[in-house]
């Protein structure tokens, strides 16, 4: 796995393509966003140009960065194990010094500081867009926390390009009616009913895991209720057997599906590889 860190160059007439562990030349209409808030970007070893690769935008939580995301996903092997590329921004500091995404009306621009991280997370796209083969039929977001309320946002403002999202612990507008998407997106919803920091079962400034899935349900056009799959799978290292329950809608596009962690918490210790082998195969089973 090649790592690239985006920057802006500063120097006129820079060019070229970008070279592993080298600043990556930037010649962007944004304004240069990027070069006040740089991004890494895993790329497999073996990139081959003519074959277009699926992008992940991987977003941290609170507090947290992109490095501590990348590793508690199980990245830097899913990148070579399935030849995808996978980008890493970080959101901004607040006063505290803390990281953190301008999501939703429920998570986390607690300062006001009305940072645009949609307009910043397009731009990442953007830039991975230009420079290497994407395949636009599956571009996906990815987050924990307020890394999943952002991945929420993303997918109600920018779903002419995301085609799905996981949420880990991270849920949707509380007021519905501030998502309007352009376009069906598939939403996978991981969360943890032992979770004590976002509530599996809402609070009263954020809807509960089964009200998020419920409201992409109904954007997607989808029917029948969340229903049990009868599938469960073994995603926290910590609790035995096979904890997590399977539920989902019938959608004719898009999806709606619930993982339920039973006992788990906001934190779950998700078990490698399993955990980046299981939400990435649901990625890949719904492009656009």
């Amino acid at each position: 796995m090649r790592r690239l860190v985006a920057l802006l160059l500063a120097c006129a007439g820079c060019s070229g393509s970008p070279t592993p562990h080298a600043p990556a030349d930037l010649a962007l209409p944004d304004g240069g966003i990027l070069a006040l808030r740089p991004y890494d970007l895993d790329v497999p070893a073996a990139y081959d140009s003519s074959v277009a690769h699926p992008l992940l935008v991987l977003l941290h939580g609170y507090a947290s960065n992109g490095a501590d995301i990348e590793h508690y996903f199980g990245i830097p092997a899913l990148v070579e194990a399935r030849q995808l590329l996978v980008a890493l921004p970080e959101g901004t500091k607040n006063s505290a010094g803390y990281r953190f995404w301008n999501a939703t009306d429920a998570c986390c621009d607690y300062e006001l500081s009305g940072v645009d991280d949609v307009g910043y997370l397009d731009a990442v796209i953007d830039d991975v867009e230009q420079r290497y083969n994407i395949d636009t039929r599956r571009v996906f977001v990815a987050g924990h926390s307020n890394g999943g309320f952002m991945a929420h946002r993303l997918a109600c403002d920018s779903a002419d390009r995301v085609t799905g999202i996981v949420s880990l612990a991270g849920v949707t507008w509380e007021a519905a009616a501030l998502c309007q998407p352009s376009a069906p997106v598939a939403v996978l919803q991981v969360h943890g009913d032992h979770d004590d920091t976002i509530p599996f079962s809402g609070t009263l400034s954020e809807p509960s895991a089964v009200r998020t899935v419920a409201t992409w349900a109904m954007r997607d056009g989808c029917a029948g209720g969340l229903q049990d799959t009868g599938t469960t799978l073994d995603l926290d290292a910590s609790l035995p057997g096979s904890e997590t329950s399977v539920t989902r809608w019938d959608c004719p596009a898009g999806a709606a599906e619930l993982w339920d962690i039973h006992g788990a918490q906001h934190e779950p210790d998700l078990r490698l590889p399993e955990w980046s082998d299981d939400f990435f195969d649901w990625l890949m089973q719904h492009p656009r």
